[in-house]
């Protein structure tokens, strides 16, 4: 009984020091990049071996009010796409909708003044980008729209409605990554449950999950959350959550905010389901997810090969910047997240995350 209670602690104390290790170094990485706050977190089959949020909401500060907290919200940019995907999963499972449900099957009176090169196009096109959709990734293609009235998700219909007038991408692999298809098939899950995209997002994810997320900016509800960061003539500038630039069209693929302690929570199931275990979806859903089409499959970027199969995803709408990593041979998962995403806050990530594999992996 003895040795096992000293082994106990032994353990105790390694992972201590390994964590205090790995926070030390996270912070030099941070300073040394002018990254105002950071979070990460990995993830292994037995559960969130670290998570971790340093320094502060805004940059030039500190001020113990906006020191980082556990449960700050950081944006996910394009790691929303897998949210809205898992959704998709969530109701094919429950036979509200199908992969190869044709868009116009559903919205059949859009079909009239669309282009006939998306007649055939289907869910699972429009969430592994192969319906050629404009792709809306820069904040210039938003400024030629024509005026949508109404909340959000009748805007959002609105501008679907729109898209499908437009010229197709056309490239010679058939993929063309697009924030906009993610709007187009969140009008499709809204016609399969009579629901808006937000409200399966919080149907699915605080109420049977408990996950806490919020729509668009961490501070725009709350000033005390932090603040996203972008280069303004040389100066790292923080935003105020109420600033006009904003995603409420393109919501589905990229903006969602999340505190590290629960987006790893949603990391985990997705690790857990590619190792076979069936959660809020089965096993098979989760592969499927991830790795049932070649290099892009819903809502993850993919690699399989015999030497190595992870999937992952970056996301980032130029204020924040979040890349999360899965490796289910390795049984590991990373997430680093910064809220700024200039070129230094993008190479403080990738050595952080390079330094968490060489230690997890």
């Amino acid at each position: 009984m003895k040795r096992i209670t000293i082994g106990f602690i032994f353990t105790l104390l390694a992972g201590s020091a390994m964590s205090q290790s790995i926070s030390k170094y996270a912070d030099s990485v941070r300073e040394k990049y002018h990254v105002p706050e950071m979070a990460f977190a990995v993830i292994t089959p037995h559960g969130i071996t670290i998570k971790q949020v340093i320094g502060y909401h805004k940059t030039n500060t500190t001020d113990r009010k906006d020191a980082a907290n556990i449960n700050d919200y950081f944006h996910l940019g394009s790691n929303t796409k897998a949210i809205t995907g898992f959704i998709a999963a969530y109701l094919v499972e429950q036979g509200k909708i199908q992969w190869n449900t044709k868009l116009f099957d559903l919205y059949p009176d859009w079909k009239a003044v669309a282009n006939p090169a998306y007649y055939d196009i289907t869910l699972q096109d429009l969430l592994s980008h192969r319906a050629h959709i404009k792709a809306y990734t820069a904040g210039a293609d938003f400024t030629t729209l024509p005026a949508f009235t109404g909340d959000t998700a009748q805007c959002r219909k609105q501008f679907a409605a729109y898209l499908l007038t437009l010229e197709p991408v056309n490239t010679p692999t058939g993929f063309s990554y697009s924030n906009a298809g993610y709007s187009i098939a969140a009008c499709m899950l809204e016609k399969a449950t009579g629901e808006t995209w937000e409200q399966l997002v919080m149907d699915i994810l605080h109420k049977k999950l408990g996950l806490n997320v919020r729509f668009g900016w961490p501070n725009l509800a709350d000033p005390n959350q932090p603040w996203g960061h972008w280069d303004e003539n040389g100066q790292l500038t923080a935003l105020p959550g109420n600033i006009t630039y904003n995603l409420h069209l393109i919501e589905p693929a990229g903006d969602i905010s999340i505190p590290i302690t629960d987006y790893a929570k949603f990391i985990q199931l997705n690790l857990d389901g590619l190792n076979g275990k069936n959660n809020l979806l089965k096993a098979d859903t989760y592969n499927f997810l991830h790795y049932g089409i070649k290099d892009y499959a819903i809502g993850w970027a993919n690699v399989n090969t015999e030497a190595r199969k992870f999937s992952n995803h970056a996301g980032s709408a130029g204020t924040f910047y979040c890349i999360t990593q899965v490796e289910p041979n390795a049984k590991t998962a990373y997430i680093v997240m910064a809220n700024s995403a200039t070129a230094g806050a993008q190479l403080a990530i990738t050595d952080l995350l390079k330094k968490l594999r060489s230690v997890y992996n």
